[in-house]
């Protein structure tokens, strides 16, 4: 009987990690996509900042997110994330302040302040586009990021593209742990448990 369940065990657990590289390969595949085009909003997940200024990587973020603007390929930006431990700044707020300097209208930027974790930050955009009319959004974040954005945004009934924003490459074992992360962070969510 002892042989029994190991032996489920182990198939079991093959099964899985063969599961989760197999999302992982999706979201390596997605990661590299740029799939920006005409939507209602562009939606900048947020990352880190540092007393009311953007660490590089949310900088990054934003610039592609005003690129994007930029050619018209929609009329509004949402920027996401909260407080983060800063008792002052919120990385929405921070990401606001940072496309104002940078010449977008107070009017076409909307801020989501209390997402502590994607799939928070996801729920609050997707209803946030709801009460607004909005049903179509650019995402903009890393690219290992994306897949599991969008499809949470899906699952929410919006229309989601990917447009990472450009970064360094990241190749080999850091690049796939990048992948096998959020694909554990996906089939987590998937099952109800947000992360």
């Amino acid at each position: 009987m002892k042989r029994l369940l190991w032996a489920a065990l182990g198939v079991t657990s093959l099964a899985a990690l063969g599961y989760l590289l197999n999302v992982a390969s999706q979201i390596r595949r997605q990661s590299t996509i740029d799939e920006a085009r005409s939507a209602d909003v562009i939606v900048v997940l947020g990352a880190a900042e540092y007393r009311g200024r953007p660490s590089p990587v949310l900088r990054a973020r934003l610039d592609h997110a005003l690129g994007l603007y930029q050619r018209k390929l929609a009329p509004r930006i949402l920027t996401t994330g909260g407080a983060g431990g800063d008792p002052i700044f919120t990385e929405s707020e921070v990401g606001r302040s940072y496309l104002s300097q940078n010449g977008v209208p107070a009017e076409a930027i909307i801020v989501e302040p209390q997402g502590d974790s994607t799939a928070y930050s996801t729920a609050a955009v997707a209803e946030i586009m709801r009460r607004m009319g909005l049903d179509s959004c650019i995402v903009v974040s890393d690219g290992y990021h994306i897949y599991r954005v969008k499809r949470m945004l899906e699952a929410r009934g919006i229309r989601a593209w990917g447009s990472p924003r450009p970064s360094q490459t990241t190749s080999g074992w850091r690049a796939w742990w990048l992948y096998f992360r959020q694909a554990v962070g996906y089939t987590l969510w998937s099952v109800g448990i947000n992360i």
